[in-house]
């Protein structure tokens, strides 16, 4: 059994298995790579603009399951009736600097303040790419009685920043969202016929990655993955991880999985073991089941690593029997069983 709450050393979590993170002597062989490394690790050219059309929220989608993907990791997921947005990320670096740091390659298809009304707000992590500090501010006070979820230690964060509502979760804990906001979960209802109509089961999941939002910091909140479930369908949201062997178990306990989300970008051999890259992913995939559609995420927006910024989408894009779901940015998508989605935007 792999799948068990978040373990300490003092103040420092451990990750599901050993990892190694931060090495000094892979840091020595990046450096000079990534500051002095070739311009296709971003386009050469501007992207977009990708523009959400905001009248689609007006209705539901017909299937119950609709995305409307960001970049990077961030998402709208409306699903069974209720809306979560995940890991929001609008500010213009990945980066706690507003002048340097990794700027995005094109402009959010969708401004904070068109949003539709959210039931919640889903993080992963604390890193800067996933929680953007002036994102969280903006959207705190546009939506205030929306309540957020996040791993153990990262509610300080959020409260630092405007964050007035929040509910962390360790590993294997679960939350309620829907109608009436946000309530524990229920013990051994997990299953998508427990789950009533207008709520949406919120558990989070190890994955093999760290925390930090400085040098001095790693490791002293919480990071997770996410399974949302509802009466109807089920989504595994990956959040950043290297390969392991829990996502099979992942996939056995909480699976099948309408839709699977698992990042591909900002990997490196030198870091495997944080960053599965797409060869992981689509492994991972596999690992867990293979059932429903694979959406890459964590790619397309910002330069976070020393590969071509097209070739985690142009490798898992090459696998031949791969059921691939890759909408466009801010196009929102529905989610149908079986039908795949590859759109050439990035080409």
């Amino acid at each position: 059994m792999l799948l068990e709450p978040a373990r300490r050393e003092g103040r420092r979590f451990l990750n599901p298995v050993p990892t190694m993170v931060g090495d000094p002597r892979t840091m020595y062989k990046v450096l000079p790579k990534f500051f002095f490394g070739g311009k296709a690790r971003r386009p050469s050219q501007p992207l977009g603009p990708f523009v959400t059309d905001t009248r689609v929220f007006d209705t539901a989608p017909a299937s119950g399951l609709r995305v409307t993907w960001m970049g990077h990791s961030t998402m709208l997921i409306e699903m069974d009736g209720v809306r979560v947005l995940v890991d929001p990320m609008w500010d213009e670096r990945a980066s706690p600097n507003r002048w340097v740091g990794p700027k995005r390659f094109f402009a959010p298809p969708l401004p904070l303040d068109q949003l539709p009304k959210l039931d919640a707000v889903l993080i992963s992590h604390d890193h800067y790419d996933h929680l953007g500090e002036r994102t969280v501010r903006r959207l705190a006070r546009l939506q205030p009685k929306v309540e957020w979820i996040a791993p153990l230690g990262v509610g300080g964060v959020l409260a630092g920043i405007g964050v007035r509502r929040w509910r962390e979760l360790d590993w294997m804990s679960e939350a309620v969202v829907g109608e009436v906001g946000v309530g524990e979960a229920r013990a051994d209802e997990s299953r998508v016929s427990d789950v009533r109509a207008g709520e949406l089961r919120v558990t989070a999941l190890p994955t093999r990655h760290f925390s930090g939002r400085g040098l001095w910091n790693r490791f002293e909140t919480l990071w997770a993955s996410f399974a949302l479930v509802g009466p109807r369908h089920r989504v595994y949201y990956g959040a950043d991880s290297g390969e392991w062997a829990g996502f099979a178990e992942i996939g056995a306990r909480f699976g099948p999985f309408d839709l699977t989300m698992l990042e591909i970008g900002a990997s490196d051999p030198l870091w495997a073991e944080i960053h599965m890259g797409p060869e992981g992913a689509v492994r991972s995939f596999r690992a867990m089941g293979g059932e429903g559609l694979l959406m890459p995420i964590h790619w397309g927006l910002f330069d976070l690593a020393l590969h071509h910024w097209r070739q985690p989408m142009e490798c898992v894009s090459s696998v031949e029997g791969l059921p691939l779901w890759s909408p466009t940015p801010g196009e929102p998508t529905e989610v149908i069983p079986g039908v795949e989605v590859r759109s050439e935007w990035w080409r």
